[in-house]
Parts: structure tokens; C-alpha cells; sequence
């Protein structure tokens, strides 16, 4: 065998390899951008706390104090819409307030994003009902950030904006 034909040998099964490592490379690059481009689902945490906003939007609909102090901390930094500091006892004295009678609240929109052990929630928050006799709707964006204490999740801060459209 001649020199010049011993290097061309390894040659042509490099080249004959080069289809196979191609496909491979193209089957894995499509199957990651196929992944990186699919919206990712709900998982069960994220269903969790959203299904804990709910509760939250129900208790404050049924003024239900005991159903707040469950899913709030004691230590919970509220931000109202107008900019004032409030905290949970104070929340909850608002929520329970006499000239106040909410009939409908829900939220819209809502995202979860997921951090370990904390998960911050944007959306946004209608409540229509009775205030000292005329009606009232309020729309809002915010933002809460819930704290994974166990199994348990509960929110520490939330933050609200009028949406005036």
C-alpha cells in the first residue's frame, strides 16, 4: 500500500460518517428549539397558587377574615392602589369594613413565575359591588409574592394599580 493511499482510507469513513453525524446534530438542534418555542404549561405549584389567589378573591367577596389570616402573613406588606402601606390586620379590618359590599371579584391574566421557594403573581384584579350606597368597579393590575413555608404557600407582599381605561 502506497503512503498516499493509507491517508485517503481514513478519509472516506470520516466522510461516510458525516450524513449520520449531521442527522443526529439536526434531530437534536430542531428537538431543542421545538422546546425552547412551546409555552410552558401550568404546572402543579403554579396551579396551586393560582387556585390560592382565587380563595383569596372569594374570602374578600364573602368578607371571610379567618380565610385571609390562612392565606396571609402576619408580617404582610400590602400596597394599595393610591400608594398607602398597609398591614394584615389593617387588610383584613378593610376588607370586613360595613360601607363596603363587594359582589363580584375575580382576577384576569394571571402568570405565576416560579423562584424555588417563592413564586411572584401578575394579573388583574376586578371587584364591582356597593360602596356607602352607589356602586362601585375597580380594576387593577398587580403583583403578590408568595413564600413557600412547608407545603404551605403564603403571600407577604402584594401591590395594586388602577387600570383607568
Amino acid at each position: 500500500m502506497a503512503i498516499g493511499e493509507f491517508r485517503r482510507a481514513p478519509r472516506r469513513e470520516a466522510r461516510a460518517k458525516m450524513p449520520k453525524i449531521f442527522l443526529i446534530v439536526l434531530i437534536l438542534s430542531t428537538a431543542i428549539t421545538s422546546l425552547a418555542q412551546t409555552p410552558p404549561a401550568v404546572d402543579a405549584e403554579q396551579g396551586r397558587i393560582l387556585a390560592l389567589e382565587n380563595s383569596w378573591n372569594q374570602a374578600v367577596q364573602v368578607k371571610d377574615a379567618s380565610a385571609l389570616s390562612l392565606l396571609l402573613s402576619s408580617d404582610l406588606i400590602f400596597v394599595d392602589h393610591d400608594g398607602k402601606l398597609i398591614d394584615k390586620p389593617h387588610y383584613i379590618a378593610s376588607v370586613q369594613s360595613k360601607d363596603v359590599h363587594p359582589v363580584h371579584v375575580v382576577n384576569e391574566s394571571m402568570t405565576v413565575h416560579l423562584y424555588g421557594t417563592m413564586a411572584v403573581v401578575n394579573g388583574i384584579y376586578r371587584e364591582k359591588g356597593m360602596k356607602n350606597g352607589k356602586p362601585y368597579l375597580v380594576r387593577e393590575r398587580f403583583t403578590d409574592t408568595w413564600v413557600s413555608r412547608g407545603k404551605v404557600w403564603i403571600c407577604v407582599a402584594s401591590h395594586s394599580t388602577l387600570i383607568n381605561e
